[in-house]
């Protein structure tokens, strides 16, 4: 279930006890759901915990599985004794053509065969918007290029980035014109 509204905040609810120190109140967790281009910016929240309003800061970089703890935002102390505290573990689904593996990205371009030979240009997705690459001259499946600082931005290291790999696959033609298959024979004829 996700936590957190587009506007505003959601109640959590349904916290289980973490822990107990003598007389402070219960630690409580909760999960909270985030897409990986969300996770890719700082960005705030407002959530809703006991009928309080929290705004809290979610850092760029955050990994699926992390947990960050809001100190004093658990069950209230007894006797004067302090508050838990609210530990929120964020689930990162893969919702992009992209593959994350730790703060690098990995993505899988599709050249045809043309292009392949010849060379020329592709426009590339990154995750700041998209780059135009050269292609060089009989590029063969499975190059990989890497782009250095257009990966996931880096967990509390403002302004840093991993590197976004792309792996060329060249795609074979599946039905050719016989134009197209008779050039092909020639070619082939000529590589004999």
């Amino acid at each position: 279930e996700q936590m957190f509204g587009g506007m505003g905040g959601q109640d959590f609810e349904g916290f289980s006890n973490f822990g107990r120190r003598n007389n402070c109140g219960k630690d409580y967790t909760a999960e909270l759901e985030i897409p990986l281009t969300e996770a890719a910016q700082t960005h705030k929240k407002v959530i809703s915990v006991n009928d309080k309003k929290l705004r809290i800061t979610i850092p760029a970089g955050i990994a699926d599985g992390q947990t960050i703890r809001l100190n004093g935002q658990g069950g209230e102390g007894s006797q004067g004794a302090p508050a838990g505290d609210l530990y929120i573990t964020f689930r990162v689904p893969n919702d992009t053509s992209f593959i994350r593996e730790g703060d690098d990205l990995y993505e899988i371009v599709q050249l045809d065969l043309y292009t392949a030979v010849l060379g020329g240009e592709k426009i590339v997705d990154t995750m700041d918007g998209q780059v135009r690459l050269k292609i060089n001259p009989g590029i063969q499946s499975g190059t990989r290029v890497r782009l250095k600082g257009k990966g996931f931005p880096i967990y509390k290291n403002e302004g840093s980035k991993g590197d976004l790999i792309v792996t060329y696959q060249v795609a074979i033609p599946t039905s050719l014109t016989d134009k197209q298959r008779k050039l092909f024979t020639e070619l082939q004829s000529m590589n004999s």
